[in-house]
């Protein structure tokens, strides 16, 4: 059966290419081959192909340094896709920051066949359940997609989202990593004039500054070693629509010149370009950082600071949503499903959900996401999720009562019971609020810090 799907190898060695394109086409895959740096680049950017064996040391350079560059500019350009890096060294430490900066698996030659067939297999995997949990979140509305919530603050923040999408005033989402910057900054895309034009989103951080100019603005053939070809930049691939620069605050000082004249202007040039090129495009910016003192500190223009700015929308962290947490739990345990085959209609134990309302979930959404995730799979087909298939730290926040069972009710018991749960909820708030500061909490509980920690012990709470 045909995967559907093409695979490039890029290898020095005729050979190894040759061996591997008659291997995975009899897997089904399309294969396509390079033997340099310039000829994966072209190839790449020709195919986007999302399956990718790439050698690090390749020419004309030979040194791992540029293909690493040359990673990273494949991950730019199409962040799904699923590089494996094979190399003539086993270095360790080179692995590491080869799967830090996004490939998928690292693998020393000589390769085994059998190894680097079960590797690919497993990305093709990884990439087929993506396109199924994309199809499943397209097919149903954005308030089932991710954007769930009755908690004041995040009513409020949803409301000024939708009122900036009427418009093409900027907007720049700001809070903690994993308050669903990217879920917002898709809902203001949704509920603009611009829906049915593209959503084009980028990690600045997550792009080397050089790479960064070119998969922002373009370039022409030649502008610098590797452009065998133009490439047009998401700036114009996201004309008509909507680009979401994540993260910019990490955005070099250099490109903050450059992002401001594109805003302003509503025009771009291309790495190497003499002629600008016009651009519509409604800009949303999210990051974890405070601006302002990245201002103070020289970090930051404060020109492109009020020029993205235009309305700001800042998104409250987990333990600030404690009536959205059961109702984003069921969500996250039904989007699991997908990902989970055999799984059945999970709901959530009377014990689970303790657990859950009184966890500060430091990580916000993208833990517990994952937290709903590990839980499905621990169930290992039980309909219900009991709290023992929750993580140690989020059992720890909430000590069975005794006499308990999973199937008490949530609000029963004495009435020292209930005095307990309530302590354990105020000593949880103020540790989230203090970011785990014991002084503090414990300042702001009237106790003193001896006091909360053997409250905390008394309660179960790391």
């Amino acid at each position: 059966m045909k995967n559907r799907e093409t695979v490039l190898i890029v290898d020095d060695d005729a050979g190894f290419r040759r061996a591997w394109k008659r291997i995975l086409a009899s897997d089904g895959f399309d294969v396509l081959e390079a033997g340099t740096a310039p000829e994966a680049l072209t190839a790449f950017e020709r195919a986007r192909p999302r399956l990718v064996v790439l050698d690090l040391m390749l020419p004309p350079s030979g040194t791992p340094e540029a293909g690493a560059e040359l990673l990273g500019r494949m991950l730019g350009a199409c962040p799904q896709a699923k590089v494996v890096v094979v190399s003539g060294t086993g270095d360790t430490a080179l692995s590491l920051s080869l799967v830090r900066r996004g490939a998928y698996d690292f693998l020393a030659k000589p390769v085994d066949p059998d190894v680097l067939s079960a590797v690919l297999a497993r990305a093709h995997a990884r990439l087929v359940l993506e396109d199924r949990v994309r199809d499943l979140e397209t097919a149903v509305p954005t308030e089932a997609g991710g954007a769930l919530g009755r908690s004041p603050a995040f009513v409020a923040a949803k409301d000024l989202a939708v009122r900036a999408a009427k418009t093409d005033v900027p907007v720049l989402l700001t809070g903690e990593s994993g308050t669903g910057k990217e879920v917002f900054a898709r809902l203001v895309h949704a509920s603009s004039r611009r829906a049915r034009e593209p959503f084009v989103a980028v990690n600045c951080g997550a792009i080397t500054p050089s790479l960064l100019e070119s998969t922002l603005f373009g370039h022409k053939k030649g502008a610098f070693t590797g452009a065998t070809s133009d490439a047009k930049g998401l700036f114009v691939e996201a004309n008509g629509g909507t680009l979401f620069l994540d993260e910019i605050g990490d955005l070099a000082t250099d490109l903050q010149v450059k992002l401001l004249r594109a805003l302003e202007a509503q025009e771009i040039l291309p790495v190497g370009a003499s002629k600008p090129v016009t651009v519509d495009v409604r800009v949303v910016s999210a990051t974890h950082r405070p601006l302002p003192e990245l201002i103070a500190s020289k970090a930051f223009r404060d020109d492109l600071y009020w020029r993205i700015r235009g309305i700001e929308i800042a998104l409250p962290r987990l333990a600030e949503r404690s009536e959205d947490l059961l109702v984003l739990s069921q969500h996250f345990l039904n989007q699991a499903r997908a990902l989970v085959p055999g799984a059945g209609a999970p709901r959530l134990s009377p014990e689970a959900r303790r657990c859950i309302e009184q966890y500060p979930w430091p990580g916000n959404l993208r833990e517990l996401r994952n937290e709903m995730q590990r839980a499905l799979v621990l169930a290992g087909g039980r309909e219900e999720i009991l709290r023992d298939d929750l993580s140690p730290d989020v059992q720890g926040t909430a000590t069975p009562l005794e006499g308990a069972t999973e199937h008490d009710d949530d609000e029963g018991g004495s009435l020292e019971e209930k005095v307990q749960r309530l302590e354990r909820r105020e000593i949880l708030r103020a540790l989230a609020e203090t970011a785990g500061n014991k002084s503090h909490a414990a300042e702001r509980l009237g106790l003193s810090r001896q006091g909360l920690l053997n409250k905390m012990a008394r309660f179960g709470i790391r």
